[in-house]
């Protein structure tokens, strides 16, 4: 999909999503060597965004697994339409069970889910399996196997393989360490805080509207708020939100009574709004 590190920085660019040179080198080498990419981070710094905007730029389909406690093969791979192959054997009632088993486990009958779907077919897709760390184990076993080969077995239809790879992004907040198996078969990234000259070229492209002061100065309180021991600290994502509120309520320069009014944008819990405006010194920032 890429020529170059500096390709990937530019195209990812056009869709609205800036890179760092980590980001853009590591994109890259997945695409070049075909290996998934592993992206761990806090929640809200644009690990999901990173592969919308690879798909974007690919103009590839984007399948997306959201992984949560409980999701199992049946919603991760897939299932068979248990309804309509009842129905189907109600119509064929004086059919031998060998004709109707061979239709009722057929394509026709098949309810494929994002594993599957993304190894099948032959157009451009990106597999993004979205905070891997809140599945269970078994899943992780899953994933191995089909980030090995790209193949998956059904029983009754035989071995599926794909013709054409996906580029496969796993993202995760960490909440649980990963198996060494799974992050051995992928290119590892982590997308932490951005810097304050990237930060604020975030806040300019996606608040077009707010003024290059109050950016700056929007981009430092959220830095300092970062550096409190706070319950969650602000995101990206969060810096953006705030960014729109100060644009929305007309605000041309942060005071205490914006920021103290505004805090619950940035900060989820009231222990830590307490803290921060508490301890936020403005003229300091």
């Amino acid at each position: 999909m890429f020529r170059s590190v500096d390709e990937v920085a530019a195209r990812l660019a056009e869709t609205g999503y800036l890179a760092s040179p980590a980001v853009a080198t590591t994109v890259f080498l997945a695409d070049r060597l075909g290996k998934p990419l592993l992206v761990e981070g806090p929640a809200g710094v644009g690990k999901t965004e990173l592969a919308k905007a690879v798909a974007e730029v690919a103009g590839a389909e984007l399948v997306r697994l959201q992984c949560y406690e409980g999701v199992d093969e049946s919603r991760a791979l897939y299932e068979w339409n248990h309804a309509k192959q009842l129905l189907r054997i109600s119509a064929g009632r004086d059919e031998s069970w060998d004709e109707t088993r061979t239709d009722i486990f057929s394509e026709e009958f098949l309810l494929p889910r994002p594993l599957l779907t993304a190894i099948r077919g032959n157009g451009p897709k990106v597999l993004l399996i979205d905070e891997t760390d809140k599945a269970d184990v078994e899943v992780e076993g899953l994933l191995l196997e089909i980030l090995s080969d790209f193949q998956v077995t059904v029983p009754e239809l035989g071995t599926i393989t794909a013709t054409r790879r996906p580029f496969v992004v796993l993202t995760s907040n960490a909440s649980r360490e990963l198996s060494e198996a799974l992050r051995r078969r992928c290119l590892f990234l982590h997308i932490g805080f951005p810097d304050e000259e990237l930060e604020r070229r975030i806040v300019r492209l996606k608040v077009p509207g707010l003024g290059a002061a109050l950016a700056e100065s929007v981009v430092r309180v959220v830095g300092a708020l970062r550096e409190m021991e706070l319950r969650k600290v602000p995101s990206v994502a969060e810096t953006i939100d705030w960014a729109r509120t100060l644009l929305a309520l007309g605000a041309d320069t942060l005071d205490e009574t914006v920021v103290r009014d505004t805090l619950g944008v940035l900060l989820k819990h009231q222990d830590d709004i307490l803290r921060a405006a508490a301890k936020l010194d403005l003229d300091a920032v």
